[in-house]
């Protein structure tokens, strides 16, 4: 069975980093912090910046903010008197050792359209560079988006089955509730399977079952290569690389974790005729990148390489320039209070322990 203990541990540590950013922001105790923790820069993470939707059920909330929130965090990042530069300059800073001024990335993930439409305005509003990380299978319209078809599988049912280690397991999807602890259920479970290939597998058996075309939704959500070339064209945007089908790298073999990172900067440079020099690990966590991934970015000569470990940029990162950590500009906090905290730097070095670098 799929017992609650992964939807008991989700809801309790988005309590607890809740009830924390809250504890930091109302004591003061970040301002206080502030010129200790916050280091010499910070790299933002996102993945989609669009409108509001209305939907209760929506598991992946935290993968979006509004066009409006990005706006205040630009304009906080500037009020913070921050730099905010591109990732080439990110990495001067740092190989030179130019800390004069802090300085600020904007980076999202996986190539969505949103983020041309939605995003550029807005970071042309304030002269803002940022990198958007390409799958480069997502911008071909042939990848998969298994959170996104996970999602629409259970929004269309009032029950879902799966069947693991051989046995079916009935799970309760008949109100939004249900639909969020069945969304965490079955995510928890699919990111425990051995490779991304048996997770495109079960995920595509829900979605022929529940007739949800899981091969439309890149193409739906996604820059193709002509999008892509027309938004490249910005001088505010840098492309980088994010493998070829968004794999766990981790799960991968040394041969194919490289070919995934060598292929999907291979398809960029020639699709757009621009070097694609930086690159992001999917899922980023210390499950999906460690120091192997970390061996073959560099090795692979990219400039920099991001996860999405949390945490600001010291000077001590200059380092370990294959694994950098970001700061998640994450949906279900979009709030002033809680950003003020985020760049602080408190809650992360609360988070890592007050280690200033985590880059095994």
């Amino acid at each position: 069975m799929i017992g609650p203990r992964p939807i008991v541990m989700k809801h309790l540590r988005n309590n607890v980093i809740r009830a924390g950013l809250d504890a930091l922001y109302f004591t003061g105790a970040h301002h206080v912090l502030r010129p200790w923790l916050a280091g010499v820069g910070t790299i933002f993470m996102l993945h989609h910046a669009r409108p509001a939707r209305d939907d209760m059920f929506q598991p992946n909330r935290h993968l979006e903010i509004t066009p409006d929130f990005l706006r205040a965090v630009l304009a906080h990042v500037r009020a913070l008197d921050v730099d905010i530069v591109s990732l080439d300059e990110a990495q001067r800073r740092m190989r030179e050792g130019d800390f004069a001024r802090r300085f600020a990335c904007f980076t999202f993930d996986d190539g969505y359209r949103d983020n041309r439409d939605h995003a550029l305005p807005v970071m042309r509003e304030q002269n803002a560079p940022f990198t958007v990380y390409v799958a480069s299978d997502f911008a071909e319209g042939t990848g998969r988006l298994w959170w996104v078809a996970l999602e629409r599988v259970i929004a269309r049912t009032d029950a879902i089955e799966i069947v693991r280690d051989g046995a079916t397991v009935r799970i309760d999807a008949h109100n939004d509730a249900a639909k969020q602890d069945a969304f965490n259920q079955i995510h928890a479970w699919l990111r425990t399977l051995p490779d991304d290939t048996g997770v495109q597998r079960e995920v595509g058996v829900l979605c022929a079952r529940h007739g949800v075309d899981d091969a439309a939704i890149a193409r739906e959500l996604c820059m193709s290569w002509d999008e892509l070339r027309g938004f490249a064209a910005d001088p505010l945007v840098t492309i980088g690389a994010h493998t070829v089908s968004h794999c766990n790298l981790a799960r991968e073999s040394e041969a194919e974790a490289r070919r995934q990172m060598r292929d999907s900067r291979s398809r960029i440079e020639s699709q757009l005729q621009k070097p694609a020099l930086h690159f992001a690990y999917p899922y980023g966590d210390k499950a999906a990148a460690a120091a192997r991934e970390f061996a073959l970015a560099c090795d692979l000569g990219f400039r920099t390489a991001v996860t999405t470990r949390p945490g600001m940029i010291f000077p001590e990162n200059a380092a370990h320039m294959m694994a950098l950590p970001r700061i998640s500009l994450n949906g279900n906090y979009q709030t002033a209070r809680f950003l003020s905290v985020l760049t602080s730097g408190a809650a992360t070095a609360m988070w890592n322990g007050f280690r200033r670098v985590d880059a095994a």
